[in-house]
C-alpha cells in the first residue's frame, strides 16, 4: 500500500477527512518553501501538493498565478522542486507529497528522468492538471516503473464513462474539482454528496475535493462528506506580505485542521 493511500486510510479510521495543503514551490522562494511545508506538516497537513512554478497556469485564479510569478522571480523550477522535496525528506519529514502542475516542465525535463528523480527524493504521487486521462499513460507508466501514483482528476463535467476509467488506475486518491472554472473560486466548498458517493463507487479510491475551501467552517462542511479536502488558494494568500510565511502557514494549516475534528 502507497503512503498516500495509508494516509487516508488512517485519516478514515480517525473519522474525519485527510487535509491536503497546497503550496507553491519557491514562493516567496526555495528555501523558505522547505520551511513553509515542515510547518504546515507538523500543524496538521496530512498531505502536502507541492506546485510546480509554470509560465501559463491556466487552470489556477489570481491567487496562485499570482504565487507562481513571484515563485519564477525567485528561481523556481521543476529541478529545484525535486530539490527541495529532498530536503523536506532529508529533514526527517515523511508527509506524503504530491507534486502538482503542467506537464510542459516535465516533457521538457524528460518523462523517464523525471520519473527516476522523483522517486528518489521521496514523491509519492504527481497530478497533472493538463494531462487528460486519455493521455495520461504517457507519463502514468514511467512513474509507476519507480513506484510513484498519478492522482486523477473529476470534474462536476466528467461523464460517468470517464469516471468509470479511472478504477483501472488504481489511484491513493481523486482530486474532485467540485466547481467548474479555475482555483481560488467561490462557493465557499458546496458539494454533492451524492456526486462524491458515486465517484468513490465508480473509482475505488477516496474522494478529496478542491476549488472554493478557503475556511475552517468549509474545511469542516466538506470533510463531513468527502474523503479529503484540499485547500489551495486560502493557504498561499497567507504567504504573501507575511513576516514569517512557515508560520502564518503553520498556523492556518492548524486551523484548518482543527475543523476536521
Amino acid at each position: 500500500m502507497s503512503r498516500l493511500r495509508a494516509r487516508f486510510d488512517a485519516c478514515r479510521a480517525e473519522g474525519r477527512a485527510a487535509l491536503v495543503a497546497y503550496l507553491t514551490f519557491a514562493d516567496p522562494d526555495p528555501a523558505t518553501t522547505v520551511e513553509i511545508v515542515l510547518a504546515a506538516a507538523a500543524e496538521g497537513a496530512d498531505v502536502i501538493e507541492l506546485g510546480v512554478p509554470f509560465s501559463d497556469p491556466s487552470a489556477d485564479g489570481p491567487v496562485i498565478q499570482a504565487a507562481m510569478e513571484r515563485a519564477l522571480k525567485a528561481g523556481g523550477s521543476l529541478p529545484g522542486a525535486l530539490d527541495a522535496i529532498a530536503a523536506i525528506r532529508a529533514r526527517g519529514a515523511t508527509v506524503p507529497i504530491v507534486l502538482f502542475g503542467y506537464y510542459n516542465p516535465i516533457f521538457v525535463y524528460g518523462v523517464d528522468r523525471f520519473a527516476a528523480r522523483a522517486a528518489a527524493v521521496g514523491v509519492d504521487a504527481v497530478l497533472t492538471v493538463d494531462l487528460p486521462i486519455d493521455e495520461l499513460d504517457e507519463l502514468r507508466v514511467p512513474l509507476a516503473a519507480h513506484g510513484v501514483d498519478v492522482i486523477p482528476l473529476v470534474a462536476p463535467t466528467s461523464t460517468d464513462a470517464r469516471i468509470a476509467r479511472v478504477r483501472a488506475l488504481d489511484a491513493p486518491f481523486v482530486y474532485y474539482i467540485s466547481l467548474t472554472g479555475v482555483t481560488g473560486a467561490g462557493g465557499g466548498g458546496a458539494v454533492d454528496p451524492t456526486r462524491i458517493a458515486a465517484i468513490r463507487a465508480a473509482t475505488g479510491s477516496p474522494v478529496a475535493v478542491g476549488f472554493g475551501i478557503k475556511t475552517p467552517a468549509d474545511a469542516a462542511r466538506v470533510g463531513a462528506l468527502a474523503d479529503g479536502v484540499v485547500v489551495g488558494s486560502a493557504i498561499v494568500s497567507t504567504i504573501a506580505g507575511a513576516a514569517d510565511p512557515a508560520a502564518a502557514v503553520g498556523a492556518f494549516v492548524g486551523a484548518l485542521r482543527a475543523g476536521l475534528g
